[in-house]
Formats: structure tokens, sequence, C-alpha cells
């Protein structure tokens, strides 16, 4: 602890000396579920610090963070470091940066460059489970228009929880033991397994849109079953052992999503077409634990305001092509999304429902919340985490309800 403190005063001094900005927060979040047990499901204390300057021909940026939990593990991370170069018409950003892209909202459907954070599912804010990558973005300036490229040297998967987590994905019941095999779960850093992304942004007077592409990795392992049988009586072979593979591979990708205001609403929409993702089968032959597949993801939504009333839905669905019926995955996956929100006393107190429902499960995330700024910077919340259903995405955590509580400082 001493050696943290030593760096933030000199970095304190360099920001005096340097006229440069700086900014972030600290946190307190306590969460405790909603059972019998009345577990908590997370103590943490949180620095975060955002220091950069922005000049005439470049600038930079860097985002230190300390995350503490559980009164001892100390966990120290950098989310980005990152040099701008400008030019008369491009823009160069050089290093560990979060990238967004797209118009969902709690969706990734063309928001894909940057690796996710899911240690705590999907409960924590965007701005903290989007990960930092290191990459080289330019942006070409045409007028109205943008054309953005992206090299991602190093290829960074998705962050998943440990096994001892509440939120480790709840794994199927297997007819045999179980054996993990991790030799195919790297991706080798060289050039030739870089990530390529481009996205061509318009705004026309009626319409905004962006059209992009990618050449990348998927964020998370597919899980190869080679499944070994007993083959002492081959007219009845059984099933002996099980074993799981993870393996990253490449995916095409190119997608476009707009937006458009029609009096008081807004209209958004996103999709993308993934060519060559694997996906796991019934299949018994032990060579055809996975298929490969393409398939479309897409949402369409509306945001409106009423009488003081925020809102905000979205329908999402993912369609598999050329679909088979034993693949593990449905053909169709369904959900919709509802965000509603309002402010109240002099915009000081704010209430909001964000609620994901899985139509294929019939499962759901309901998280209300409300919140009140009690002095410039100083904001306490309040929030509830609540899963419906018995299987699914949603349904698999129906045990870590939750109650929670974070006190915030903003400087």
């Amino acid at each position: 602890m001493k050696k943290i403190l030593t760096v933030i005063l000199l970095l304190h001094s360099t920001v005096m000396a340097q006229n440069i900005d700086i900014d972030g927060f600290a946190r307190n979040y306590i969460g405790v579920l909603i059972n019998d047990s009345l577990d908590y499901s997370i103590i943490q204390n949180t620095f975060n610090l955002n220091i950069y300057r922005t000049g005439d021909k470049a600038g930079f940026k860097v985002n230190p963070y300390i995350y503490q939990y559980d009164g001892k593990n100390l966990e120290i991370g950098l989310r980005e470091a990152y040099l701008d170069i400008y030019f008369p018409s491009i823009d160069l950003r050089i290093g560990k940066q979060q990238i967004i892209w797209g118009k969902a909202d709690g969706v990734f459907i063309t928001d894909i460059v940057s690796p996710k954070d899911l240690t705590e599912f999907i409960l924590r804010d965007f701005s903290e489970i989007r990960m930092g990558i290191t990459a080289v973005k330019g942006d070409y300036y045409i007028g109205n228009n943008t054309l953005e490229l992206v090299w991602v040297p190093v290829f960074t998967p998705t962050k998943l929880p440990p096994k001892n987590s509440i939120w480790y994905p709840k794994r199927p019941d297997f007819p045999a033991p179980v054996n993990f095999d991790y030799s195919k779960a790297q991706v080798r850093h060289d050039l030739k397994n870089s990530e390529f992304f481009g996205k061509v942004s318009a705004l026309t007077g009626p319409i905004d849109f962006e059209i992009m592409g990618a050449y990348t990795w998927e964020d998370e392992p597919t899980m190869h079953l080679i499944k070994h049988f007993n083959l002492s009586d081959p007219q009845h072979p059984l099933l002996d052992s099980i074993t799981i593979l993870p393996e990253y591979h490449r995916l095409k990708v190119g997608g476009l999503s707009f937006s458009s205001s029609i009096g008081p609403i807004v209209l958004r929409g996103e999709g993308a077409f993934y060519k060559g993702k694997y996906f796991n089968t019934t299949e018994p032959n032990i060579t055809e634990s996975v298929i490969k597949k393409d398939y479309i993801h897409y949402l369409l939504g509306v945001d409106c305001s009423i009488k003081g009333w925020n809102i905000s839905s979205q329908f999402i669905q993912k369609y598999i092509l050329d679909y088979d019926d034993y693949l593990q995955d449905d053909q169709f996956s369904n959900m919709a999304t509802l965000l509603i929100a309002r402010n109240f006393m002099h915009e000081t107190l704010h209430f909001s429902l964000f609620t994901y429902y899985d139509i294929t499960t019939k499962s759901s995330l309901i998280r209300p919340k409300l919140s009140y700024d009690v002095s410039d910077g100083f904001n306490v919340l309040v929030g509830l985490n609540i899963f419906t259903g018995d299987t699914g995405i949603f349904g698999q955590y129906g045990n870590n309800d939750m109650i929670y509580t974070q006190v915030k400082y903003n400087f």
C-alpha cells in the first residue's frame, strides 16, 4: 500500500507540473445475496484514475485502477494507456484503449473490438466490462463521414469468472468423468494472428449509420468435447470419459447499425453476419463434437420520452443459418430489453429499471436502482439484481438474487 501511495503522490506532482487534466472516482460497493445464506456477493473498494491531456498535435490518456476485495485481495490494472497524434484529416491512437462500436444498449453485436470482463457476469458498468486492448486505430475524416481502421497485434480473450465464483457458468451434467485439456487454449502472439477491424460512419440529415467488417478471433473459446469409449466389448462400447478441449477460432464478421429520429422517437437498429462460428452438437460421433455454421445477430430498438420518463426497448434475435437438428443451440434465440428511467427532486434523485428477458428460455434479469446526489460529485446508490427462470443465461443464476449499495465520489 505504501508503494501505491508513493506512485499516486508522484503522479500528482507530475500532473501539477505539466498542467495535465485528472479525474476519476473512489467507490465502495457491497452486495448481499437475497437467500437463506445472506452471503456477501461482493465487497469491493475501487479507485479509478484518468490522467489525460489533449494538445493541438498530440495527446494522451492513462487510466489505472485498483480493485480491493474482501478486505485483502488487491487487483491493480491499467484499463487504457494510449497516445493520440493529430493530422489535418487523420487521427491516430496508439496503445491500450477501449473501442466502442454500434447502437445497441446492453448487448454486443457489432461492438466486438474490445473483449469483455465477465468476472461479475454483466453486472458491472459497461465502461468497466469493456477491456482495454493494445491497438493502432486510425480515423480518416471526409466531411461528415469517417473511415476507422483498427489493427490489434495481440489477441486478448474475454475474461471469464473463476471456478470458485458464483458467476461461473453452470456446466451441464455429463454421463462420464470430465477432464480438461488446455493445450489449444492459447492464441500465439505473432503477426499472423493479428485482428483487423474497419468501419465507415456517415452522419446524414435523416439517418446516421455505420458499416463494419472484421477478421478477428472469437472472444470466448469453443468447448470441443472428445468422448473416450471402452472398447473391450466392441459390440457394446461404454463411455469411459470425456475430454473438454477449449479452443479459439477465427471469425469473419460484417455488419451495420443505424439510428434515426422521427419527431420525439429514435429508431435504432444493428445487425451482423458471423461467418465460421463453431457450435456444439449432440452428435454421438466423437469427431463431430462441434460443427461450423454461420449466423445472424441483430436488434431493433426504439427510444422515446413520455412526460419526463425515458423509455427504451429492444428486440434481439440470433439466427443460425443452415440449421441442423442436433445442434445444442436453438435455431432462433430471441431476447428483449426494456429501460425505464426518470429524474426527480431537481435532477438529484435518479431512478432506472433495466430488464433483459430471454424469450427463448423464459428467463430474465431485472435491475432496478435508485441513486441520490448528496452533493457535487458524491452519490449514493441502492439496487437489486433479480434473476428469474430455471434455464438459460439468466435462469442458471436463480440463486444469485442480490441487493447492493454503492457509495461513490467523483472528482
